[in-house]
């Protein structure tokens, strides 16, 4: 029977993963987790086959939870789960070390099948992420200019959005604050930006972030 580790910081959203997970007799939720830190931690104490991973966690991000997981326990494949599919953020994911893509908005069939496929060693991306991440790689279809950043750009970008201060993103991301603030004015020179306002008002216009 194959264990899984689910990561999501609202409680409903893991019961309801739970009961489609276990409803197939074969899988079995062994942990959850509310945090990326203590997925870290989980994932190496109770060594699961597959851990779903939501894109948006409050602390450490998705992106550096990934990372880590990948680092401390890398027989663990990660399967994403995101609102949506939007450029960059499949490419930026998978960068990371996840083996799959999922929207929130996926069926429960094919939730179950991602596990399966992960579970075996295989990777699956969801019809939409595969739709972008194939636009991707075509010459002049790129869908915004994030994706330009890297995914380390990306992960400073999105926690600057979101009013967190350049010590505080060093101390996530284990990173200097010099180094944090060096990425911070690569980001504005690539995207054209002078200000985190001017940050959030572009990622509000391409639909990475949702208006308050």
């Amino acid at each position: 029977m194959n264990k899984l580790l689910i990561v999501d910081d609202q409680e409903i959203v893991r019961a309801g993963l739970r009961l489609i997970i276990e409803s197939t007799g074969n899988l079995e939720v062994c942990g959850e987790a509310s945090s990326g830190e203590n997925a870290v931690r989980m994932a190496q104490r109770l060594k699961p086959d597959v851990i779903i991973l939501d894109i948006s966690l409050p602390g450490l991000s998705a992106f550096e939870s990934t990372r880590r997981l990948r680092r401390a326990y890398p027989a663990g494949a990660i399967l994403v789960l995101a609102t949506h599919a939007k450029s960059p953020y499949p490419n930026r994911i998978l960068d990371a070390g996840a083996s799959g893509y999922l929207t929130k908005d996926c069926a429960p069939s094919e939730l179950l099948e991602a596990v399966k496929t992960l579970a075996n060693g295989g990777r699956f991306i969801g019809s939409e992420a595969a739709k972008q991440l194939a636009l991707s790689i075509l010459p002049g279809t790129a869908e915004s200019p994030f994706d330009d950043l890297s995914a380390r750009e990306m992960e400073v970008m999105l926690k600057l959005t979101e009013g967190n201060r350049i010590p505080d993103i060093a101390s996530l991301m284990c990173l200097s604050p010099k180094t944090v603030a060096t990425y911070k004015y690569r980001i504005y020179d690539k995207l054209g930006t002078r200000s985190e306002v001017d940050l959030v008002k572009m990622a509000m216009r391409y639909g990475l972030l949702e208006a308050a």
